[in-house]
């Protein structure tokens, strides 16, 4: 393995992660649809406390949105972690910001982890439960943190390795 890619092999690893996941979800709808539903529809059926007539529809919403966010967040931060392998960046640097780039990938499994937790606890519940909030903000914090360092180096010349 070449250099450039030893630096950023962890941050494409879990990127790569991502982009499986999202597209399991995918597969996964496509051949247990019912089930998924079912599962929605079993869940607010058990706890009508917590539910309103929105719920079923919205709780599946939550599942789609981990498969698109999945798909998508995995799409562009391959195209990123290309750009960060090629850069001008230190090496530890490129190391670092492929991770950060790498963990936006938690950020699709906070939908996830609200499509799970939402049919027993009710969606406001799952929206602020503590595993949706650290999926949200390691994940949307790493990846803004990994993008505001490829883009100093790439547009303010910071961090360049000697």
């Amino acid at each position: 393995m070449n250099e450039e890619m030893k630096a950023v092999k962890i941050g494409l690893v879990l990127v790569m992660l991502t982009l499986l996941f999202g597209i399991g979800l995918g597969v996964g709808f496509g051949v247990a649809e019912d089930s998924v539903k079912s599962y929605i529809s079993d869940g607010v059926a058990s706890h009508p406390d917590v539910h309103d007539d929105k719920s079923n529809s919205k709780i599946w919403r939550y599942a789609q949105r981990a498969h698109f966010h999945a798909t998508g967040i995995a799409a562009f931060s391959i195209g990123l972690v290309l750009l960060i392998m090629f850069s001008s960046l230190k090496s530890k640097l490129k190391t670092v910001s492929s991770i950060l780039v790498g963990l936006g990938g938690l950020y699709p499994l906070s939908w996830f982890s609200m499509f799970i937790l939402a049919p027993t606890i009710g969606r406001g519940p799952a929206h602020h439960h503590i595993i949706t909030e650290m999926f949200t903000y390691i994940g949307v914090g790493g990846l803004l943190l990994g993008i505001a360092i490829l883009c100093a180096n790439l547009f303010l010349e910071m961090f360049r390795d000697a």
